[in-house]
């Protein structure tokens, strides 16, 4: 096998584009309760939304698989949709947002590089909702290598780090 470069740092993921069952349920789980802004609804049955006013961070889309079921456990497929924060109080606000409309968490851990909080949405696609710690407070080895982790994620001090 050949050696390649690395990608250009600053490369990003730009979006991820996810098949749901009913678009509005959708719309009223990333809308409704995490916030996020519809930029464009299509009649064919999509919609793109986005945080801030980027074209969109999101698609979703019923083209092949309105009234559909989630995929079985065991098969292949996307594990979940990562949503950066960009504050420790903004997460607290997503928390806040996803108990207030009732929605069980999966998990919440500390990786030591970023808190995470794990659920599903409406179509049980995996979903996570996490806040980067600055780079130099990440874990390292003695060696300066990454040290992640995992620990239980609490709650009640993310929760007072939101801002009314």
């Amino acid at each position: 096998m050949s050696e390649n470069r690395p990608i250009i740092a600053g490369t990003r993921i730009g979006h991820v584009h996810l098949k749901v069952a009913d678009l509005d349920r959708a719309l009223g789980f990333y809308c409704g309760v995490l916030g996020f802004e519809v930029t464009q609804r299509l009649n064919s049955g999509a919609a793109f939304i986005s945080a801030g006013g980027y074209h969109h961070h999101i698609g979703l889309n019923t083209w092949e698989s309105k009234g559909g079921h989630p995929p079985s456990p065991g098969t292949t497929g996307l594990f979940h949709t990562a949503i950066l924060y960009p504050t420790r109080p903004a997460l607290a606000d997503a928390l806040h947002r996803v108990m207030q409309a009732g929605i069980h968490l999966d998990g919440a851990s500390d990786h030591g590089v970023s808190e995470a909080l794990y659920l599903r949405d409406p179509d049980e696609n995996g979903v996570e909702l996490y806040y980067d710690r600055p780079k130099e407070q990440w874990p390292r080895t003695p060696d300066g290598t990454l040290a992640m982790f995992t620990r239980r994620l609490d709650l009640e001090d993310l929760l007072r780090q939101r801002v009314a």
